[in-house]
């Protein structure tokens, strides 16, 4: 049996135990907002002291957490030190969107039925706490790497920019990675992604009561023009295409509408929030400073009416580095042999922590356990899983690379 063979029986044999861990990681919520996400950093800390790893806890200052719009943040590491060599730092984040409606599982159970485990984050990413921890248990009882070192990240402000994750731990030198890899699906390695800019836009009128409406000014029909003003934009964009193979064009979402007071009264406020994916060749500051004239042309001409922007999140896309080819073709090479099939590089319309470390200048990819699309997954919608079969393959192929890095 040779080095790979004993890493893939060794998983085998405590798979069980790998989806039990899981399991754990599920049942306790770290809902997003509002972001009181320590006490699961806190408990994946003693899981991990269980399997006899050392834990670092970085607890981030209550001021900083809160002006990143959440509650309180303890960022996770665990670091392996092997001898000389480059460092590879493996990292997932355990915040989540709320359940929301529809579930026929319990968001938070953890249940396994016909070979899935249902649950917010089973899929996006406490897997990959899982994925990643029982790849470097493997690695240790089976390869006993000599060289280089491995590190476990575990953070939890992915869903609003990582700031306080990721980009807090790098600007303090806490973490400096030679390589990293972040959390992702099984069947394709992803070495670019999109940025994403969110705005607040609040469109200001004059409130009065509906049975005078000349005395006031309707900033819902002032909404509506930004609205379509924004909308017609999607037209447009599809006339721009990326030329990173998985990204297509840019597009914009406006995904929360607020205002008005009774339905008798005008409405005086109406905030619009909008989510504008940048694809990795476009430039985010024309990005933001055209969409700030859409909107102020779209009422131009409603007197009575203005118009308050706000930038709430700036996510620059990720651009592959060269540095990341060790990664890629490791990964390519193990998940074709796990998985019976290519494992294409890609670029992904979504957008992840990974970019803080390509803007860092460290080489990165994105691959875990999950399915062939988000879609599958059904992250963010209800009754979130993920096929267990494909948790233990990604490990295997986590595992495999490693081996092929360290030792």
């Amino acid at each position: 049996m040779n080095n790979y063979e004993q890493l893939d029986a060794w998983i085998d044999a405590h798979f069980d135990e790998q989806v039990k861990f899981l399991q754990e990681l599920i049942q306790v919520p770290t809902d997003t907002p509002p972001g009181n996400n320590a006490p699961h950093a806190e408990r994946t800390a003693e899981l991990l002291q269980g399997f006899g790893l050392e834990v670092e806890k970085y607890a981030v200052p209550e001021a900083e957490v809160r002006a990143a719009g959440l509650e309180s943040i303890t960022n996770l590491v665990v670091r392996r030190k092997y001898g000389p060599g480059k460092t590879v730092l493996l990292n997932a984040h355990g915040d989540v969107v709320p359940p929301g409606e529809g579930w026929t599982k319990k968001p938070y159970g953890g249940e396994i039925e016909n070979g899935q485990i249902y649950g917010r984050a089973a899929a996006v990413s406490k897997s990959d706490f899982s994925t990643y921890t029982f790849a470097l248990r493997a690695l240790e009882a089976v390869a006993k790497p000599r060289v280089g070192s491995l590190e476990l990240l575990f953070t939890y402000d992915e869903e609003f920019g990582g700031e306080v994750g990721p980009a807090w731990l790098l600007k303090h030198k806490i973490i400096k990675p030679d390589l990293m890899i972040a959390a992702g699906f099984s069947y394709q390695v992803i070495t670019a992604h999109n940025g994403c800019l969110q705005m607040e836009v609040t469109v200001h009128g004059k409130m009065a009561h509906a049975a005078i409406p000349e005395s006031g000014v309707d900033a819902l029909q002032g909404a509506s023009l930004v609205l379509n003003a924004l909308y017609a934009q999607n037209t447009r964009y599809k006339k721009v295409t990326s030329q990173v193979e998985g990204i297509t064009h840019p597009y914009l979402n406006v995904g929360t509408i607020e205002g008005g007071t009774n339905t008798n009264v005008i409405p005086g406020r109406v905030t619009l929030k909008l989510d504008r994916r940048m694809i990795p060749e476009e430039n985010p500051a024309e990005v933001e400073a055209t969409l700030r004239q859409v909107i102020s042309a779209a009422v131009s001409s409603m007197p009575g009416i203005s118009v308050e922007v706000k930038r709430i999140l700036l996510a620059n896309s990720m651009r592959p580095l060269p540095g990341n080819a060790p990664l890629v073709d490791a990964i390519q090479k193990h998940g074709e042999q796990i998985f019976g099939e290519k494992i294409p590089a890609l670029g992904t319309p979504l957008y992840t922590d990974v970019r803080l470390f390509s803007e860092a200048g460290i080489p990165g990819v994105i691959y875990g356990a999950g399915p062939r699309t988000v879609l599958e997954s059904h992250a963010k919608r209800a009754d979130e899983r993920l096929n267990l079969e494909d948790l233990r393959r990604a490990t295997k192929v986590i595992a495999r690379s490693l081996s092929d890095l360290l030792v």
